[in-house]
């Protein structure tokens, strides 16, 4: 995967929703903050999928709710002329927390704290290397094995089928193994930005 090449055209298709909050008068940083909230309910419904399996399925529709929501707000500031590096400390620090909530949530509802702690590591390193590519002079990183756009698509598919299948293979649920996949290729996607940032400082 990445689908953060197609970046464009999902901004291109949330025109309508920018259109929309432009008349009503919502601001870019109340639609971040919303979509962390929507972040943190899925975290706490899928902490709770442990009790009540299908929430689950809340959990997913909250996910793809705080990345319709992260996408709204950034086009929303380009509309507005508003965009500023503030607005995007702002939005960056609301989407890693986002993805801590998220991650956590997941693997309390398995138990699998630590493979939790390697799954979030992979994400954090992930982001980070991205921007700080920018940092140090580069263009921000998007691309790789596993961007934003990826972890909530997998997020989305793999929580939806976790309500519905309690089998195990190799010991692990479903949900264990996106946890393995984040924590695996989250830290390869981390190195692969880590290579291509430092053959461009070169």
């Amino acid at each position: 995967m990445t689908l953060s090449s197609f970046r464009n055209i999902a901004e291109r298709m949330m025109q309508p929703l920018v259109a929309g909050a432009v008349r009503v008068g919502v601001t870019p940083n109340a639609i971040s903050f919303v979509a962390l909230v929507m972040a943190a309910g899925a975290g706490v419904s899928f902490g709770l999928a442990s009790e009540q399996q299908l929430l689950y399925l809340l959990g997913a529709a909250l996910v793809i709710t705080n990345g319709i929501l992260d996408l709204l707000d950034g086009g929303l500031a380009r509309e507005l002329g508003v965009e500023s590096d503030a607005g995007d400390m702002f939005d960056h620090v609301f989407d890693r927390y986002a993805d801590i909530f998220v991650i956590a949530g997941l693997a309390t509802s398995i138990a699998e704290y630590a493979l939790g702690f390697a799954a979030i590591t992979g994400v954090l390193m992930t982001s980070y290397l991205g921007t700080q590519a920018e940092a140090v002079g580069l263009d921000r990183v998007y691309g790789g094995l596993l961007g934003r756009a990826d972890r909530l698509a997998l997020v989305t598919i793999v929580a939806i089928a976790a309500a519905f299948i309690e089998q195990k293979l190799y010991g692990l649920p479903i949900v264990g193994w996106l946890l393995v996949v984040f924590a695996v290729v989250g830290h390869l996607t981390a190195l692969q930005r880590f290579y291509y940032a430092m053959r461009a400082l070169r």
